[in-house]
């Protein structure tokens, strides 16, 4: 499925020019803040000598998902991953607007949801087109890099499209420990390169403004694993052995039934069987306390982890 024959390429991004067994830092300026500072996106370029794959490594296209830039900052200072072959093409921080004000959103918009972009639209869309128009139209595949959102913290875990074969075979090739098709969101990164024949998987670990040791772990190793399948890196690069990752077929989330202070009992990523108790859901006087049971055997793969709930708020996803 990956046997297309490779060939060594300029990559250009912004008007410069990337050869082959180059290395360089391109600062594509985007807008100024009313201060008159300029905001500029980092964009590192990574050109082996021999001819591979060009594969994108993104973060923080949501500003308040930390972990994604910590994840990819800790890869860039490891000398350890120079690439010898094909281009890795990395954005460690998109959002920097949303980065800044601890946002999601870029100005009141979400940047995931504004693609492919224009080039005369909003600050979101225009950031989109130009990731699309300079970026994007570079490589073959690319991992996306997020965490859950509004305190749900993520087990490690690859998304990827049903439709696209590919993107199934990278996302086992990664091998996190849970992986699982997804649909595609309308105006999203991942929809937009799928309509450019362009494999995106979405790594999700870890939780909004928080930093979370085993998901930069594992979105390392996976990272790891695609650039060592494809001989990217140097074989003397170790890579902690992993079990095989388990592929989810079905999943939902619990909601709860009753509002008031939760707390969990089970660890996240653990599996579960039906009937059991994850959780309780207590009143804020201690005069009731409700079980939070799991409705079948499975895996836990998201946990909420605010302590004050209202009544349908989810708190636990489970995957079969």
């Amino acid at each position: 499925m990956f046997e297309k024959e490779y060939k060594n390429k300029t990559i250009e991004v912004r008007g410069y020019k990337v050869v082959s067994g180059e290395s360089k830092l391109i600062k594509i300026p985007i807008d100024r803040l009313p201060t008159g500072t300029l905001i500029e996106i980092p964009v590192y370029i990574f050109n082996g000598k021999e001819a591979g794959p060009t594969i994108l490594l993104q973060g923080g296209l949501h500003g308040d998902e930390v972990n994604s830039v910590e994840l990819i900052r800790r890869m860039l200072i490891n000398k350890d991953y120079k690439i010898y072959k094909g281009c890795v093409i990395v954005v460690p921080l998109l959002n920097v607007f949303g980065f800044l004000n601890f946002s999601r959103d870029m100005h009141g918009k979400d940047v995931n949801r504004c693609f492919p972009g224009s080039k005369k639209g909003s600050l979101a869309s225009r950031m989109a087109f130009y990731l699309m128009k300079e970026i994007v139209e570079n490589v073959d595949f690319g991992i996306d890099f997020h965490t859950g959102g509004e305190q749900r913290c993520n087990y490690p875990q690859i998304r990827y499209t049903l439709e696209d074969e590919r993107a199934k075979q990278l996302a086992t090739i990664f091998n996190a420990p849970y992986q699982f098709a997804s649909k595609l969101i309308p105006k999203s990164f991942r929809n937009a390169c799928y309509k450019h024949h362009i494999p995106i998987l979405v790594f999700e670990g870890g939780e909004s403004l928080r930093l979370d040791r085993l998901s930069i772990k594992k979105g390392i190793n996976g990272t790891l694993n695609i650039l060592r399948y494809f001989n990217m890196i140097a074989k003397s690069v170790v890579i902690p052995e992993m079990e095989k990752g388990i592929e989810i077929t079905n999943r939902k989330w619990i909601r709860a039934k009753y509002a008031g202070l939760f707390r969990t009992i089970v660890k996240n990523g653990s599996a579960v069987k039906k009937g059991q108790t994850l959780g309780y859901i207590m009143d804020t006087y201690g005069e009731t306390s409700f079980k939070v049971k799991t409705p079948y055997d499975g895996y836990i793969i998201a946990v909420n982890n605010f302590p004050i709930i209202n009544m349908g708020d989810a708190i636990f996803h489970i995957g079969q």
